[in-house]
């Protein structure tokens, strides 16, 4: 029974450190050696904690919710569909408050996470029951399916009858994995969270790996707080998953600039918002304000606009992209979507076409983050009728060539003819990160392409002036620039040469990586598979790649046009030893206003650094900009040091 609870403790704590933190103190096989050690001694003893992390895995099939009782009503807050509704939320608080005679206040911001809303209780240390909000009196028990949630501990520190409330969700990036083999895909993170909870058989709730943040004490016993920072830092010290974004302001005018920029940044976090919450910070304050019949009166909601609507499919038509992939491109009818018309989403290939129920004339919902174009999350459950089935394509709709099917994809094998492929791929070769031709935009391409008889990345540089003279539009400055320019882009550094290339899966951290390990052309073709696995981040499939291209004859042949015409890629020198960043891993986040993001990257690695794209705990500094989001969150949990623009610039002077 000691080894029983000392293998709890240590498997609750890593799962924490894990789950949480985002810091695991163990390698996977050794968490698996305890957990399976801890099983088999709850075999023999017949004994089960009610903490042991065995419990999380689902138990039986249930056959129904029973009812929870709330030990304190869960308000809804009110909401506001503008800045200045929250300004004129505070005029009334603030009114209330002098007539009062109270403290002046100050205003906490918060994420408003969209997702299911969870009432915990703990009793004596351990998770006693938990619920849903339901009507904010009576809920539905979902012990056992929110026991499967990793972040929420079975045991706590505080040992006092209390409640908690918080979000269950599914993270964005676990939802993408689900849906890559689920029979039918989830529609969006919000509804599989929700649907997980309320799932009667808690096996099923486990797979779809849900978490969840605590943000609210609702009921405890023998404690009290002064303000909200205290009790979140009560929360924290008791293990659960809080966030890390939270702003004081003293007045909410001063709110509106992190408002805007959590809603422009907001399709970089890894969970949905919907909005933010701004709350008085004082307790005394908010237990003199009270609450009307709906809402607590220190608190109110800002809601975003909507980032998901439903549209009609118009059409579907198949593009072809520069590695021959055809991707299915739906034409919509147009919707308004977080301030913009929407008239195309993206669907990613027909096995995702027959999983989210796409047809000509089929209502679906649409999603969109960010300026990206949106995604076809799928059917909506009740559509009109007259569908017409999407047809898979046999022959490419740019060549007419016989199209080949691998994996879930369908690919054009034409790579020599096909101008989609051969204009997409010029367009890259020529991309300010590759051979940085300038002048040479898509439409000038596809120019060449038609009237010139360019058909490879290598003739580019047969062009001459006089052929550009004969075009329509092309005058003297005109052709003068682009010659110049190809003629400059002939010593390009090599990462930029290896990126141009367009080899598959290697994109511009991997050509860079590339360069600075083997430093030539040749040491790249030549290296062999071992030595490429070496390198951080290169794994089987990106070493495949590699080997398989500089042994096709196809691309050795333009390759060498390329020499042939002048191209010489510089020797890469490694990273720089002895600089003042020497050994030191830098992750840039946000908005930077001093340097572009190249520019800092470039400064990084002159000075003997390198850069990560990821926070990690081997990360040793993460450079904060303006609205800064879900990797400067990551590095506060983990502990990394964060620095502002003007410090990094100080830094790299010193």
């Amino acid at each position: 029974m000691e080894r029983m609870r000392e293998l709890i403790d240590k498997l609750n704590d890593y799962a924490y450190r894990y789950y949480v933190l985002d810091d695991p103190a163990v390698a996977d096989v050794e968490y698996d050696r305890l957990y399976d050690e801890l099983v088999m001694l709850e075999k023999e003893t017949g004994v089960t904690e009610s903490d042991s992390p065995t419990q999380r895995v689902g138990g039986k099939l249930l056959e129904g919710f029973r009812k929870h009782v709330h030990l304190a009503p869960l308000w809804s807050l009110d909401k506001a569909q503008s800045v200045q509704d929250v300004i004129l939320w505070q005029e009334r608080t603030n009114k209330q408050i002098e007539q009062l005679g109270l403290p002046k206040a100050s205003y906490s911001l918060e994420y408003k996470f969209d997702g299911l809303t969870i009432n915990l209780t703990y009793e004596d240390g351990f998770l006693a029951g938990a619920a849903t909000r339901g009507n904010g009196i009576v809920g539905e028990d979902v012990t056992a399916q929110v026991k499967t949630i990793q972040s929420i501990p079975l045991k706590i520190d505080f040992k006092g009858k209390m409640e908690v409330q918080g979000e269950a969700i599914m993270r964005l990036s676990v939802l993408e994995e689900y849906n890559k083999t689920a029979e039918e895909p989830l529609k969006n993170a919000r509804n599989a969270a929700a649907g997980a909870i309320r799932n009667l058989d808690p096996a099923q709730t486990a797979k779809r790996h849900l978490d969840a943040f605590i943000y609210n004490v609702g009921y405890i016993e023998g404690k009290e707080f002064q303000n909200h920072s205290e009790m979140l830092d009560f929360l924290r010290e008791n293990k659960f998953n809080v966030s890390t974004y939270e702003k004081i302001f003293s007045d909410v005018a001063d709110i509106k600039k992190a408002v805007d920029d959590v809603e422009e940044t907001r399709g970089g976090l890894d969970f949905l918002i919907d909005g933010m919450v701004i709350k008085l910070t004082d307790f005394r304050t908010r237990e003199a304000l009270g609450y009307t019949q709906k809402f607590p009166r220190w608190a109110i909601a800002y809601k975003f606009a909507a980032e998901e609507m439903t549209t009609k499919i118009l059409d579907v038509t198949w593009d072809v992209g520069r590695t021959g992939k055809l991707t299915p491109l739906a034409h919509l009818e147009p919707v308004e979507l977080s301030g913009a018309t929407i008239r195309r989403a993206t669907l990613n290939n027909y096995e995702d076409i027959l999983r989210k129920r796409a047809a000509v004339g089929a209502k679906v919902f649409i999603r969109r983050s960010n300026d990206v174009i949106p995604e076809i999350l799928g059917a909506t459950p009740v559509q009109d009728g007259g569908l017409v089935p999407i047809e898979k394509p046999e022959f490419c709709p740019a060549c007419g060539t016989r199209l080949e099917e691998i994996g879930p994809n369908l690919y054009c094998p034409n790579s020599l003819n096909c101008k989609p492929q051969l204009t997409s791929r010029m367009v890259h070769f020529v991309s300010r990160d590759a051979m940085d031709i300038e002048n040479l935009s898509e439409k000038t391409i596809g120019l060449l392409f038609e009237k010139m008889d360019i058909k490879d990345i290598a003739a580019i540089y047969s062009v001459t002036r006089e052929q550009l003279l004969e075009q329509e539009g092309f005058k003297d400055k005109r052709a003068d620039n682009i010659i110049s320019a190809i003629e400059a882009s002939k010593h390009p550094p090599l990462a930029n040469f290896i990126y141009a290339l367009g080899i598959s899966n290697v994109g511009k951290k991997t050509a860079k990586d590339l360069a600075r390990t083997f430093h030539t052309y040749e040491g790249i073709k030549n290296a062999t598979y071992d030595e490429l696995i070496a390198i951080n981040d290169i794994g089987d499939v990106v070493a495949n790649d590699l080997i398989d291209f500089f042994a096709n004859e196809n691309y050795m042949r333009v390759v060498q046009e390329l020499f042939d015409a002048g191209v010489v890629p510089q020797e890469d020198e490694g990273i720089r030893q002895g600089g003042l960043f020497e050994g030191k891993t830098f992750v840039l986040t946000g908005t930077l206003t001093q340097f572009t993001r190249k520019q800092a990257q470039e400064l990084i690695e002159s000075l003997g650094g390198k850069t990560s794209s990821s926070v990690s705990k081997k990360t040793d500094y993460v450079v904060a900009g303006e609205s800064a989001g879900s990797k400067l969150e990551k590095a506060q949990a983990l502990g990394v040091t964060v620095v502002s623009e003007d410090e990094f610039s100080r830094m790299a002077q010193a």
